[in-house]
């Protein structure tokens, strides 16, 4: 149980802490729901007219009381909420007009708003009369006309017959707003309320804000906890909790982490006369995990990567900030909008630029983070949606220091020349996401591939955070896919993004799976590896005749790049082919740039020569550092062309202004 005991220590030390203002943690004994009426009433229990309203979806979600059953009702006959909750349980007469029970009560229709009355009276006799709010709400509840008032205001319509309008036919501009709010398939019937009292002296009018009320029901729900027991988590004896919460993933969700609910069959086979016996957990315990782990996956907080039901969340103990493990180096860096000058970033200095910024950029959580501060990570996942049962499938404690030095070396022996799109070029790692993408490209989009992009993410992560080896098939399948450049589409303007994407990744893949190659992110000329000098030729040959296609004014893919994939598998026979396809080009450009055209045919007699003995003439198949040859060689070509063309245009201004 030693997830709970962290997540119960981060709730006890981050609870109240004024740097979560905007995004606290929840009491426990709550939950949230989606309201969607407001009810307005004054302090002697009387309705407000014209204050009731239908509630817009982005003013939806509501802080509730919850009971252990209530919190994570499901089946047949789900128990109600202490307070606020749909028509049916709070409205006396719901049957009066039309209302259907839904909710599996068999043959007494009043028995929900009876349960939900029971309780909010014995809620009101443990607080009078320290809480008139909740004496009104009770009071109000009592007259029965909860519908009646609501049809009154124009909120509920009503059919021909008088009865709750179930389903509207017309125009959708010209529905009833309760009709717009409601989620798809769903009824006014099944419309969620909550309340506002609004009494002199007290400011705060809305129920599901007033901290006093919150700590009222905290209070009244202990004191009826009458289960005493071990708790395995703390080791003492306290109240133990009978049902344990769900809407840990978000809102809809009902699957649960612990879980015993059959004493007649497969569960305890024997072993146990009860759950108890296999599993004690203090109710405050678990709760306050619970609230802490939702609060931590929340969609808002940057350490939780959500991928369909898979969830996983990085975190330290006492709520200091960490680097995100899932982003980029881009990202990380806070760079998601900026353009980084390409020019600057390809030179030789590339990456002892990036290790200096990555240094500062360690080096300021480590002010934050003492070398003993707890990390924890961890993954969750289920195999039936958001139903079921939860599991745990990744989990690591860590040091603060340990998890930043696994942080910063990944994204150093990953770096690479990113290029994301036109938005974003940069020095860096790719994420784990990125990484899937490249690996298995619109496989992910399957059914089959949602498993797929799951299993990639995990596996990725026990690379970032145990530090094992990339997994060579990841890097074998980015590194075929890059090869086979036909099949990634292009823009509209005929730009290649996705393969320029597909390129850098497979490249970051392979120098981070060969760390002990220690190979530069810049042109190595020393370097005389077959498959890196094969890389740097396909580069030579894919320049000539993209500038001799552009003197022509001539838009067309180039034979290196249509010959990619071959190249990869029977380089010298491909090699010959695309030599021999140059010869016009050469033709063309020795009477247009001929001063280009000796350079290159120098460069590539240059990197003939610095194959060793028979490489050249080998057919074997190469591997991924072709890919790092063909990058550092034709930014090296890309760079020196900028240069040369900066020039030009310097000395005609300089001409044309003499």
């Amino acid at each position: 149980m030693s997830w709970m005991q962290k997540l119960h220590e981060t709730y006890a030390r981050c609870a109240g802490l004024p740097q979560f203002a905007n995004n606290p943690l929840q009491p426990i004994s709550h939950t949230t729901q989606q309201a969607h009426i407001e009810i307005v009433i004054d302090g002697h229990g009387n309705f407000r007219r014209g204050r009731a309203k239908a509630i817009n979806r982005e003013d939806q979600t509501t802080l509730i009381p919850c009971t252990e059953e209530s919190g994570g009702r499901s089946g047949k006959a789900p128990k109600n909420h202490p307070l606020c909750d749909k028509l049916q349980y709070v409205a006396g007469d719901y049957r009066d007009f039309g209302g259907e029970v839904t909710i599996g009560f068999a043959k007494d229709l009043v028995e929900p708003y009876r349960s939900y009355l029971q309780d909010l009276e014995g809620w009101v006799a443990f607080v009078q009369p320290s809480l008139s709010k909740l004496a009104a709400i009770l009071s109000y509840v009592r007259k029965k006309q909860v519908v009646q008032d609501l049809v009154g205001e124009g909120i509920l319509p009503l059919d021909s017959e008088g009865k709750l309008l179930k389903k509207w036919d017309g125009d959708k501009k010209d529905a009833p707003a309760i009709f717009r709010i409601m989620p798809a398939g769903s009824s006014p019937e099944d419309a969620f309320i909550r309340w506002r009292v609004e009494i002199p002296d007290s400011p705060q009018t809305a129920i599901w804000e007033d901290g006093e009320v919150m700590n009222a029901w905290v209070s009244y729900y202990a004191s009826r906890q009458i289960k005493h027991g071990l708790c395995m988590v703390t080791g003492e004896e306290t109240m133990l909790a009978v049902q344990h919460p769900a809407k840990i993933r978000n809102a809809g969700d009902k699957a649960k982490l612990i879980s015993s609910n059959d004493t007649s069959g497969y569960t305890f086979r024997g072993r146990f006369i009860d759950a108890d016996q296999a599993c004690g957990v203090g109710f405050v315990v678990t709760q306050q995990a619970h609230k802490a782990l939702q609060w931590l996956l929340d969609f808002k907080r940057k350490q939780a990567f959500h991928n369909e039901d898979q969830a996983i969340v990085a975190w330290a103990v006492s709520g200091k900030s960490l680097p995100d493990p899932f982003a980029n180096s881009a990202q990380m860096f806070g760079l998601e909008s900026e353009q980084e000058n390409v020019t600057t970033t390809y030179q030789g200095d590339a990456g002892q630029a990036f290790a200096m910024r990555m240094n500062r950029h360690i080096a300021g959580y480590r002010a934050q983070l003492g070398s003993t501060d707890e990390i924890v990570v961890m993954a969750l996942d289920s195999a039936t949606g958001m139903q079921g049962r939860m599991a745990i499938t990744y989990y690591r404690e860590l040091r603060g220091s340990e998890f930043l030095e696994r942080i910063q070396e990944w994204h150093e022996s990953c770096a690479w020349h990113q290029n994301l799109g036109q938005a974003l070029k940069f020095v860096g790692a790719p994420s784990p996401s990125e990484i899937a993408e490249a690996a298995y490209g619109r496989l992910l989009e399957s059914k089959a591939g949602k498993k797929l992009r799951k299993g990639t993410v995990e596996r990725l992560l026990s690379c970032i955070i145990d530090g094992l080896p990339i997994p060579r098939d990841l890097v074998e399948s980015a590194v075929r896919r890059t090869c086979n450049r036909a099949s990634f589409k292009k823009d509209k303007k005929k730009r290649e993004w996705e393969w320029e994407k597909n390129l850098g990744i497979a490249c970051a893949l392979f120098r981070g799976y060969h760390k002990q190659r220690s190979y530069q992110m810049a042109l190595e000329q020393g370097r005389t590896s077959r498959d890196y000098l094969f890389g740097r030729l396909l580069a030579v040959a894919e320049q000539i005749e993209r500038r001799a296609l552009k003197l022509a004014d001539e838009e067309r893919d180039t034979s290196a790049a249509k010959l990619m994939q071959r190249f990869a598998d029977h380089p010298y026979s491909t090699w010959r082919t695309i030599e021999l396809s140059l010869t016009p080009y050469k033709t063309r450009l020795r009477s247009k740039s001929p001063g280009f055209l000796v350079n290159m045919e120098k460069l590539i007699d240059g990197i003939v020569c610095a194959f060793n003995n028979q490489d050249f003439m080998s057919e074997a198949r190469l591997s991924g550092e072709f890919l790092l040859g063909y990058h550092c060689q034709r930014q090296t070509l890309w760079s020196k062309s900028e240069s040369i063309k900066t020039e030009e245009t310097t000395e005609n201004q300089t001409n044309q202004g003499e």
